[in-house]
């Protein structure tokens, strides 16, 4: 796929598989293309020329209405500012879900519980999400993900600004929800998370690479 922004190319002939199962690292040096090739990806960006096939589908050209079912029913974007909506509480920003009068929180309680124990934010589904610290942000995106059963998850640059042990969490976790069938298709340079991907493509590059993992 190629893309101009501002009638300036930022990518030129991508081509990129990410598999079900396998966490695919977008590497490349700031300012490579690596979150527009994600967004592209994500249908969150158009390509100008070239094709997105999901599971053989040519999803290229779908317009408005069926973006939003795919980002609704199959998709799940953690994205570097976490979308996470801080005048919520943890447990609507997880579930999407509340009462017609919005003061109480809809959803499956048993799942949520399970979710956030899962990402290390067991019992603070009542919390404004405003009261977390960066990494636990960065876990309650990925709790949304798990909670809606997401086929793809789309993440760009995770482990930016965590701490080594933060780090280490987030890791974890998309290891271990790739590890359950999903796609995971990560932007980052972080050295360690790319060790943790099966797969990389290296913008520029031809093809993706296969990497054994730990």
């Amino acid at each position: 796929m190629s893309v101009a922004i501002g009638g300036r190319p930022v990518l030129d002939g991508e081509s990129v598989r990410c598999e079900p199962g396998t966490m695919t690292a977008l590497v490349g040096p700031s300012g490579s293309g690596k979150t527009t090739l994600l967004h592209c990806l994500g249908l969150l960006l158009p390509v100008d020329r070239g094709r997105i096939l999901i599971d053989g589908a040519d999803v290229t050209k779908y317009n408005s209405g069926a973006r939003r079912r795919f980002w609704r029913d199959h998709a799940a974007f953690v994205l570097q500012d976490y979308g996470i909506m801080d005048e919520e509480s943890v447990a609507f920003n997880v579930t999407m879900q509340s009462s017609v009068l919005g003061n109480r929180v809809n959803g499956d309680r048993d799942r949520l519980t399970e979710v956030l124990e899962r990402t290390g934010l067991a019992g603070r589904q009542d919390e404004a999400a405003s009261h977390l610290s960066g990494g636990e942000k960065q876990r309650l995106a990925l709790a949304r993900a798990i909670y809606k059963r997401a086929a793809v998850v789309f993440v760009d640059e995770p482990t930016a600004s965590l701490d080594a042990a933060n780090r280490r969490k987030v890791i974890d976790l998309f290891t271990g929800f790739a590890a359950s069938g999903c796609t995971v298709v990560i932007s980052t340079h972080d050295a360690e998370m790319i060790e943790a991907c099966g797969s990389r493509h290296e913008i520029g590059s031809s093809q993706s690479v296969r990497q054994q993992t730990r």
